[in-house]
């Protein structure tokens, strides 16, 4: 299996928790031409309002730097699509996605790429939201896993590479954003 579990730059160091969130719920099969990876980030904000957040399929720009727009296709639930927008400055300008997977009392959230002008092809993530003490305050680990298909062109290594420096720019944007509303007592 060609997947690498990429270190969290929180505050705390999970172990115990890590492992059987990942082994719950981040289990991907890549095939030989896939990579796959996961990786946690630790919140100093509590789970409802980082959930809150993670939960908006039909607005991930409130979080994603990378997304400047997004367009539904009919209601929010299982099997929806979205159209979004890339900023520029990426090697894409769309990507259409489905809603997989949605648990609202678990906190997981799946998606699909289905298509768009860029690069990854059979792209799949989840999302898992989890109470965790941070500093002796409530916070919220958040695991991100992917499984992806590697372009002719590129290594299993320059692929994972690519798609974990993206979604740690989307975990580091969320953390900022989550963090700044418990300060505010947006919660």
């Amino acid at each position: 299996m060609n997947s690498t579990i990429a270190a969290g730059d929180g505050d705390v160091s999970g172990g115990a928790a890590e492992f059987i969130q990942i082994r719950l719920n981040h289990r991907h099969d890549p095939k030989e031409n896939q990579c796959s990876s996961v990786l946690v980030k630790y919140i100093k904000a509590p789970v409802h309002l980082v959930w809150s957040l993670v939960r908006r399929f039909d607005q991930p720009q409130i979080y994603k730097p990378f997304v400047s727009r997004c367009v539904m296709k009919g209601d929010v639930g299982i099997g929806c699509v979205r159209e979004v927008n890339v900023r520029s400055g990426l090697p894409a300008t769309t990507s259409t996605e489905r809603l997989e997977f949605f648990d609202d009392n678990e906190h997981i959230l799946g998606i699909k790429i289905l298509g768009g002008d860029h690069r990854l092809k059979n792209y799949s993530s989840v999302v898992t939201v989890h109470p965790e003490i941070i500093d002796e305050k409530a916070g919220t680990m958040v695991i991100e896993s992917f499984v992806v298909d590697v372009p002719e062109g590129n290594t299993k290594d320059e692929t994972c590479y690519f798609v974990e420096a993206l979604i740690r720019c989307n975990l580091k944007s969320l953390s900022s954003v989550c963090e700044r509303m418990a300060a505010q007592n947006m919660t």
